[in-house]
Formats: C-alpha cells, sequence, structure tokens
C-alpha cells in the first residue's frame, strides 16, 4: 500500500474524505479485469448517491462497458447501449429515461479518483441535469499555476457564453439582435458595433449573477499535488471518490481505443454494493 492511499484509507475510517466530504456508509466496488475499484459516495449529493446504489443494486451496470476512455482526462461507463454493443458501435448516447438534477457543490472537485456524473451538453441542458446511469472516474494529469490560470480563463469564458446564450432567448435580447442585424444588413457597422456592445454590457452588469471563477487553496492544492479535470468543476456533479485501485484507473485509461476513445477490448464491469 503506498502512502496516499494508506492516508485515503485511515481517512476513510473516520467517514470523512480527504476534502471534508462527508463519505457513506456503503461502499461501491466496481470490479473488471484489471482489478477492483472501491469508491464511496457523499452524503452532500443525495439524490446521485440514492439513485447509483438503487441502479448497483439492481445491477444494471452488471456487464456494461467502460465505452469511452482518455488517458490522463477520465474513464466513462454506464450506457445501457454497452451490454449488447458490438465491436465499433458508437456508444455514449444511451439512457434510461430520467436524469438526475444537479447537485453542484464548490468543496466536490474532479480531482484524480473523483467519480462524477456525465451529462449532455450545456447548449441543450443549461440546468446541468446529470445522466441517470453515465458516470466518469476522473485521472487527469498534475496541474501547474499556469495551467490553472488558463483553466480559470475558460471557465469564465463558458459562463459568459452560457448568460450570452439565455440573454439572447429573453424579449430584450430578441429585440437587440433584431436591430444589429438590420444596421448590418444597411452596412451601418458603427451603429451595429455600438448595439453588440450594448448587448455585452447588458450581459455584463444584469446577467453574470456571479462573480469571476477563480480556484480556492482547495483545489490549487488538489490540482498541483494529486492532479484532475479543473476545468469539470462547477458544471458537472462530483458524487463520490475512490478510496482503493486509484492506479487501476490509469491502466484502464492507457489503453488502445479507436477513434470514438472506446476501448478495442471491451472492459466490462461488475458493481457491488457493500452495506
Amino acid at each position: 500500500m503506498n502512502t496516499l492511499l494508506g492516508l485515503l484509507f485511515c481517512v476513510s475510517a473516520l467517514g470523512m474524505s480527504l476534502q471534508g466530504q462527508t463519505l457513506s456508509k456503503e461502499t461501491v466496488i466496481i470490479e473488471t479485469v484489471y482489478g477492483k475499484i472501491k469508491l464511496k459516495l457523499y452524503e452532500e449529493t443525495p439524490l446521485h448517491k440514492a439513485n447509483f446504489l438503487k441502479l448497483a443494486r439492481q445491477k444494471f451496470f452488471d456487464s456494461l462497458l467502460f465505452h469511452r476512455v482518455i488517458n490522463n482526462f477520465m474513464i466513462q461507463g454506464g450506457d445501457a447501449l454497452s451490454r449488447n454493443a458490438k465491436p465499433g458501435d458508437s456508444l455514449g448516447h444511451g439512457d434510461i429515461g430520467y436524469t438526475v438534477p444537479a447537485e453542484l457543490n464548490t468543496k466536490l472537485i474532479h480531482r484524480k479518483g473523483a467519480l462524477a456524473a456525465a451529462r449532455e451538453g450545456d447548449d441543450v441542458n443549461p440546468k446541468f441535469e446529470s445522466s441517470a446511469s453515465q458516470f466518469y472516474i476522473v485521472m487527469g494529469n498534475k496541474r501547474t499555476l499556469e495551467d490553472l490560470k488558463k483553466y480559470e480563463e475558460r471557465i469564465n469564458k463558458t459562463h459568459f457564453t452560457n448568460c450570452a446564450r439565455a440573454f439572447m432567448k429573453t424579449e430584450q435580447g430578441k429585440k437587440l439582435k433584431q436591430t444589429y442585424s438590420r444596421l448590418k444588413t444597411e452596412s451601418k457597422t458603427d451603429s451595429a458595433e455600438w448595439i453588440n456592445k450594448q448587448i455585452e454590457t447588458t450581459i455584463q452588469t444584469e446577467h453574470l449573477k456571479t462573480p469571476e471563477y477563480k480556484f480556492n487553496e482547495t483545489q490549487v492544492k488538489a490540482y498541483t499535488g494529486i492532479g484532475g479535470t479543473p476545468h469539470l468543476d462547477g458544471t458537472y456533479t462530483v458524487f463520490g471518490e475512490v478510496i482503493e485501485g486509484l492506479e487501476l484507473i490509469d491502466k484502464i485509461a492507457g489503453v488502445k481505443t479507436d477513434k470514438r476513445d472506446r476501448p478495442l477490448e471491451d472492459i466490462r464491469m461488475k458493481v457491488t454494493v457493500l452495506e
């Protein structure tokens, strides 16, 4: 047992994670040909916890694939269509008829070993609702302070884009867009640019409800220490963490894949719950 895993076990025995989350009494075991990954779920995300445990107890996950793996990023599974998928089939779009409301929490971050829920993209899913069955486990690299600065800029840009998209659907936004388009058609470039600046100013002052995003001390320590995928924080629900078998994520993420990131050799899972 290495030092990190030893520390994880000590903290888990107290019912708390390294980041201070309350760990579930239940232990989830994901068994693959590479070995067993043990996880604890978070009490701070009760909807995701209850849903995941329900599906696991129903044996829903058994024989499903880790259908998408990206080295230094994450491993993803839980697509119901993967159970009987043929080699080369496109996967990742299967669902089970419902979503789980987002349970975003600034303390629940995408450090290496984090268990999180996959979801549809922002453009069709503005509330960040989670897939009921598809999940991923974070691999990720260690990050530098310079890396984190770039991720902050990326997160803030995405947030602005989402707010802009929402504003342009309002009556005020539609009218400004129509005016801008008319002025462009009439080749009134200066007036069109003034309208465009008015749109940007309105979004900045009235629709950006949160301050500029910056990583906190806990995130900086985690991402420069153990690593992870910081750009996903705040938009995907993290609802658990690996407590044993962290090295297996690296092995699974490192297998050969096709152009869709599906492993060339099927990696099936068996998921059990220890009460």
